[in-house]
């Protein structure tokens, strides 16, 4: 008899920020039932939704966990704190992972150097021909822009996942500012202490509506914020220095 998907030997949480985004997130959590690997459970932080997002997560049989700070940094840092899983999978409601999204995370977290992991992805929406060009062209520009600013791999939270104990190790730096970017402030924090290592493979698609030229910008302003709100301290060089310290020792 055919056998369906099995559950990982750890726990797992699937986070998912939303904010009257029910028609994007329900095409998520669909994707996340036929999913190889079953996580333990999927949290969505309704960030103060005027529409039926929650209706929509609870009819999925998520938990949906309240954050009325407005802004993408709060809303992540809540799911964070409230997720039970030694894992923590974190994606957007527009994103569509492939059956063998998180079986592919916990697999890349199965060495134990590694505590943070990220991936890439494709568009799933936009012109058919140029999807996969515009999503390397978005990607490649954030990590040419925040490789250099870190010293190493950058977190995307479209498609990332880390170990919990990492969160809770570095819950109290991480900035709230809505402003900012929360992937990559965090990322910063990780960075310092934990290894962060890239997924390979297709296992995410995401909608092409921030590469929008309104979105695009403001996207750039805040990752720009998000590196200067780092700074001195984490000017480049000086982050260089002492990651390379870190790796010697």
């Amino acid at each position: 008899m055919p056998q369906g998907p099995v559950a990982p030997a750890v726990t797992v949480s699937v986070v998912i920020p939303c904010r009257d985004d029910g028609a994007h997130l329900w095409r998520c959590l669909r994707a996340l039932a036929g999913q190889t690997l079953t996580p333990t459970e999927i949290v969505v932080v309704d960030n103060d939704s005027t529409d039926d997002s929650a209706a929509i997560a609870r009819a999925a049989g998520a938990r949906v966990v309240l954050c009325g700070e407005r802004g993408i940094p709060a809303a992540a840092a809540t799911g964070y704190d409230a997720a039970h899983g030694d894992l923590v999978l974190r994606l957007d409601a527009d994103s569509i992972p492939a059956p063998t999204w998180v079986e592919s995370m916990v697999a890349a977290l199965e060495d134990p150097t590694v505590d943070a992991v990220t991936g890439g992805a494709v568009f799933h929406d936009g012109p058919a021909r140029r999807r996969a060009a515009m999503a390397r062209l978005f990607l490649g520009t954030y990590a040419t822009f925040a490789t250099p600013a870190l010293g190493h791999t950058p977190l995307w939270g479209s498609n990332m996942a880390f170990r919990r104990r990492a969160w809770e190790d570095v819950r109290g730096e991480v900035h709230l500012d809505p402003e900012l970017h929360d992937d990559l402030d965090l990322a910063y924090h990780l960075g310092r202490r934990h290894r962060i290592a890239r997924v390979s493979g297709a296992h995410m698609r995401v909608s092409s509506r921030t590469v929008e030229p309104r979105r695009f910008a403001r996207c750039f302003r805040r990752g720009a914020g998000t590196v200067f709100a780092h700074w001195p301290a984490d000017i480049p060089p000086a982050r260089w220095v002492r990651l390379g310290r870190r790796a010697r020792s």
